[in-house]
């Protein structure tokens, strides 16, 4: 058996081949052969975080893959990746390849077409889900009660005491959130709003009510049109594709409530910017708070720059220093279930 590794700067090949040798593959009483490869492994943070935002923006064909790494994949049976490149040449020279793993929730970095078109099994994980989540309420809160723009102001000589939001300044208990996309991160958040009291409603059509109730997760599902209308906290959590491009723009926000706040730690590409920045201006809706930008970082002279009802994090929500160097044995227990029980909620087909 023959096991290809792309390691990384933020995933080691050392802890993928750890985790590895942790799963049970079918026919793991075989001698493993592990073929290691790094990707940018020798590049600082800052440096490799460059490399992440042009493969997120451009597939995995916009960046080089590892030398070598082809001829590897004539004869494997598995790929692991955190965030390397699988490319359709990859994929093309594949003739053994059953399963690709890669330990992240985006897979902008993985030619899909081409899994797909040789049926290759392939299985992410939401190695940073918690800490999204955990995010998600704080900027929750941190938008509904000036939290950052207060600290601001103090920073700045001020002591400021008054908001454009005070009109609908209240607890969170006194909002309903709706939640877009009730994924693995959603499934977190609206635990998290659960233990709090705080009402959730949610749209997914792609989601197994019946297992969602099952976990002991109080949602109300509606249709998209009814979260629109209904929440106060529209939080959103679904994948960016062709179908939810743009899915939140003018006409949506248009029928949301004028005290209701939009919060984005999914992808920027799911919220219209122009149409988020003229109801903002307009005061069409309360305030937003975004995790994700549509340029990161934001250019200087960026209108959302000037906006007194918004609150900009620098795409740090998934940041701790144990979620990104772990996944890999997040990974291993998804395997794991998945070579046991034959399924996974991380399964992409």
């Amino acid at each position: 058996m023959k096991i290809v590794v792309i390691g990384d700067a933020l995933v080691s090949s050392a802890t993928l081949v750890d985790a590895a040798k942790q799963i049970q593959f079918p026919g793991s009483d075989e001698q493993i052969e592990f073929k290691i490869f790094e990707w940018f492994s020798d590049l600082k943070k800052e440096q490799f975080q460059e490399k992440i935002l042009e493969i997120e923006k451009n597939g995995p064909e916009c960046v080089p893959i590892p030398d070598g790494v082809n001829e590897a994949m004539v004869d494997a049976d598995y790929l692991l990746v955190h965030i390397a490149p699988v490319s359709k040449s990859m994929i093309e020279s594949a003739n053994k390849l059953k399963l690709i793993g890669t330990c992240r929730g985006g897979l902008e970095h993985i030619a899909l077409d081409s899994v797909r078109a040789k049926k290759i099994t392939l299985i992410h994980v939401i190695r940073n889900a918690e800490p999204v989540a955990d995010f998600t309420i704080g900027l929750m809160y941190a938008e509904t009660r000036n939290i950052a723009r207060a600290h601001y102001e103090i920073k700045h000589g001020q002591w400021r005491k008054s908001f454009s939001n005070d009109p609908y300044k209240t607890i969170l208990t006194n909002h309903t959130v709706g939640l877009v996309g009730l994924g693995y991160i959603g499934k977190l958040v609206a635990k998290r709003l659960n233990a709090l009291g705080v009402k959730v409603i949610a749209f997914d059509p792609f989601v197994d009510k019946s297992k969602i109730a099952k976990e002991g997760i109080n949602v109300e599902f509606l249709e998209f049109d009814q979260v629109i209308k209904q929440a106060d906290i529209l939080s959103l959590h679904m994948r960016l594709s062709p179908e939810t491009e743009n899915m939140i723009n003018k006409d949506v926000i248009n029928k949301m409530k004028p005290n209701s706040y939009i919060i984005n730690t999914a992808r920027a590409g799911v919220l219209n910017k122009a149409d988020l920045i003229e109801a903002l201006q307009n005061k069409t809706i309360a305030g937003a708070a975004l995790d994700v930008s549509w340029v990161e970082p934001i250019e200087h002279g960026d209108p959302l720059l000037d906006l007194d009802n918004i609150t900009l994090t620098t795409h740090i929500a998934g940041d701790t220093i144990d979620a990104i160097p772990k996944a890999p044995y997040l990974l291993k227990n998804v395997l794991n279930d998945y070579f046991q029980v034959g399924f996974s909620d991380m399964l992409i087909k």
